[in-house]
């Protein structure tokens, strides 16, 4: 692979062009995007209960005004007393506050950007194994989020349903499948 980018030294400096909680906008030459403040990036969750149910949940997202069908997921090293814990942990603790499972391991399977060209957040996929269920799920108090456990072998079917009656599907969502029947 060839790299046809300048050398950082000779790349125009990064200004901020604004600080929220979670997000800064940054701006190097014409080139604008958004940085994480939290630097361990995102997580999510692979999760197919003993039934081969796959986990997905439900919820409104602000940004696009719209429910999604996501699969759980969560920010790393979002809280303030575990802001170095690391994918594997967030994962453990973003599935059972949202699904209401817990499970007895989480595996890494694959890191990446989430949108290389707006945003300098990185998604680790991750897979759980060993699932069992021990609460109802919802997320946090500051989350409404609805549990959905869809056969396996339906999970594609199903999420197309869902698109069809109005629902925001996230493009990721295949790739873990993929991911689910492959890695």
């Amino acid at each position: 692979m060839t790299d046809t980018t300048s050398p950082s030294q000779s790349q125009p400096p990064v200004e901020t062009l604004h600080q929220g909680r979670w997000l800064t906008l940054r701006k190097r030459g014409r080139w604008e995007y958004v940085e994480r403040n939290n630097p361990g990036g995102a997580v999510i969750i692979l999760a197919v209960t003993p039934d081969d149910n796959v986990l997905f949940v439900e919820q409104y997202r602000v940004a696009i005004q719209q429910r999604t069908i996501e699969m759980p997921a969560g920010l790393v090293g979002d809280l303030a007393d575990q802001a170095d814990e690391g994918a594997l942990l967030a994962a453990s603790r973003e599935l059972e506050e949202e699904t209401g499972y817990r499970c007895e391991r989480v595996e890494f399977l694959h890191m990446g950007p989430s949108s290389s060209g707006m945003s300098t957040e990185m998604i680790t996929f991750v897979r759980a194994f060993g699932l069992t269920r021990v609460g109802p799920g919802g997320g946090d108090e500051s989350e409404n989020i609805t549990v959905h456990e869809v056969p396996r072998t339906e999970a594609g079917p199903w999420l197309f349903a869902r698109a069809k009656e109005g629902y925001s599907i996230d493009p990721k969502l295949f790739a873990g499948l993929w991911f689910i029947e492959n890695a």
